[in-house]
């Protein structure tokens, strides 16, 4: 469904970025954010799933600045390279090619929202703190989403965690709680790190379906 295309972000770099459209005249546009994979085979199929459901969806590749073209699997190889890489940016270069993604699709005349995992959840909170124009953004298990907690975020967030996410303590959804008491945040009862992911051993079915029908409840909330 969806297609390569390349974007450039306010300092003039180009890096790439998946995009798929809807049949028909699109409700919205969303950023689909990355994990530490890459924008993989997952994210490409998430993409795809929010084309079908309206949407003009683009995934951009936020790791094209230290590798291009990142695309991986999920063994503990994987997982200590997408860290290496993500080390080797910081915040402030993924959330300016992030903001790229966002302004692509306003000049299509797109409300746009944020939705990203993992790495891309907690990029989808700061999407919504820093980044002009956002309408709505969507945070799946972001692990730093804590540590940001008391920046104030511009329009609507909804956040997603797994009960059992070993990466992401109960201390993490107190800070937030306490930081920021109006956003709504959701627990996942036996589900973990990644549960949305059907790639993963860590898949949680039943959580992956609610948690999608709330995402896509507060997009059509928020965005049309």
């Amino acid at each position: 469904m969806g297609e390569m295309i390349n974007l450039t972000s306010d300092d003039g770099f180009k890096f790439g970025a998946y995009r798929a459209a809807p049949k028909g005249k699109p409700r919205g546009g969303v950023v689909v954010v990355q994990e530490i994979f890459g924008v993989n085979s997952h994210i490409k199929k998430l993409t795809d799933g929010f084309a079908a459901d309206g949407f003009v969806a683009l995934a951009p590749a936020l790791f094209d600045r230290v590798e291009r073209g990142v695309e991986m699997g999920y063994q503990q190889s994987d997982i200590e390279r997408g860290r290496a890489i993500r080390g080797k940016l910081g915040w402030d270069a993924m959330v300016m090619d992030m903001k790229a993604a966002v302004d692509a699709l306003k000049k299509e005349g797109l409300k746009v929202a944020v939705v990203g995992y993992c790495m891309g959840g907690s990029l989808a909170w700061l999407a919504s703190t820093r980044v002009p124009g956002v309408a709505a953004a969507v945070g799946y298990y972001g692990g730093a989403v804590a540590d940001f907690a008391n920046e104030q975020p511009k329009g609507p967030v909804l956040l997603h965690f797994g009960e059992t996410d070993q990466s992401i303590p109960t201390e993490h959804w107190d800070k937030i709680r306490l930081a920021q008491p109006k956003v709504p945040m959701h627990i996942y009862q036996g589900a973990g790190h990644g549960f949305s992911c059907d790639e993963r051993a860590s898949y949680h079915a039943a959580s992956a379906r609610l948690a999608r029908e709330r995402t896509m409840d507060f997009l059509k909330q928020h965005v049309g």
